[in-house]
């Protein structure tokens, strides 16, 4: 059932746009329109609006088809950028049509607060015995769930969009992705 409601974009873990991706053996990409708007980013190249339908218009210029190589390059490089996996849903909001990679110098949902993004489905779970309050996880949580405060770590779970960069960057290995209550 189509939710008219329901933002188009969401987060996701970089295993679930990885799941996205192999479930398509077409894509397309063009610039971003957020860093086409910004003019730049500072954290990655303009090209990283992945499509799976080939009716979307996309957000920005310079649509083309990739291979399939292209597509899995775009989300390691977004690993490697930390930048956020917000797939964006048809109008219809009845399917995923493709992938964001987003971040906060330019991308609009950190930049404007009007903008509107669905929470993933998991949510990020600390063990606070193997955690050494290093702050690695801060700098990549766009949504300011992870902070230090007085050198210790302090998370608002309530904040987290559930995107996985905390576990990605963490030394310790103590961040988990475990289904949101």
């Amino acid at each position: 059932m189509a939710n008219e409601k329901a933002p188009i974009h969401y987060v996701c873990t970089p295993e679930k746009a990885e799941e996205l991706v192999g479930a398509h053996d077409r894509f397309w990409v063009c610039n971003c329109g957020c860093r086409e708007a910004h003019g730049g980013c500072g954290r990655s190249r303009m090209d990283v609006c992945l499509m799976f339908n080939p009716a979307d218009p996309g957000s920005g210029s310079g649509k083309r088809e990739i291979s399939s190589e292209e597509a899995w390059a775009i989300l390691e490089e977004a690993s490697d950028k930390h930048l956020v996996t917000r797939p964006f849903r048809n109008e219809d909001r009845t399917a995923t049509d493709g992938i964001c990679f987003c971040c906060d110098d330019c991308c609009w949902y950190f930049v404007r607060p009007e903008e509107k993004c669905d929470k993933g489905e998991l949510v990020a779970q600390t063990d606070w015995d193997s955690c050494t309050h290093c702050g690695a996880c801060v700098d990549v949580c766009y949504f300011k769930a992870r902070k230090l405060d007085g050198g210790k770590l302090v998370v608002d779970l309530a904040a987290c969009y559930g995107c996985g960069l905390c576990r990605d960057v963490c030394p310790e290995e103590c961040v988990e992705m475990v289904p949101r209550a």
